[in-house]
């Protein structure tokens, strides 16, 4: 997730530097409800000693407004159909969606 908002904050930038302004906050859609819930409120789990660092980044980014963090199912992740191997049936969903969001 770390990397994810890094690549966001660098594109924010690039946007900067090409005279956009965005004042929104940054969508990084996540299909892991536990991620979304520490990114929420990062209170220190017993599953995430090793994290720490990291979770406090994304509470940061996530309070001041830079990014928000909403839920989206797996199965309509349209970053899988280009990074991973997809069922015949997700393949057909995100390759329609792919099609008629142009």
């Amino acid at each position: 997730m770390v990397k994810g908002i890094q690549e966001l904050l660098w594109l924010k930038r690039l946007k900067g530097e090409f005279g956009f302004s965005l004042e929104k906050p940054m969508n990084l859609f996540c299909d892991n409800q536990s991620a979304i819930k520490i990114t929420e409120n990062p209170i220190k789990h017993d599953r995430t000693n090793h994290l720490e660092i990291d979770s406090n980044f994304i509470y940061k980014k996530f309070e001041n407004k830079t990014i928000d963090v909403p839920y989206l199912k797996t199965l309509e992740q349209l970053v899988d159909l280009l990074t991973k191997v997809v069922s015949t049936k997700a393949f057909d969903v995100l390759t329609k969606v792919l099609t008629t969001a142009g």
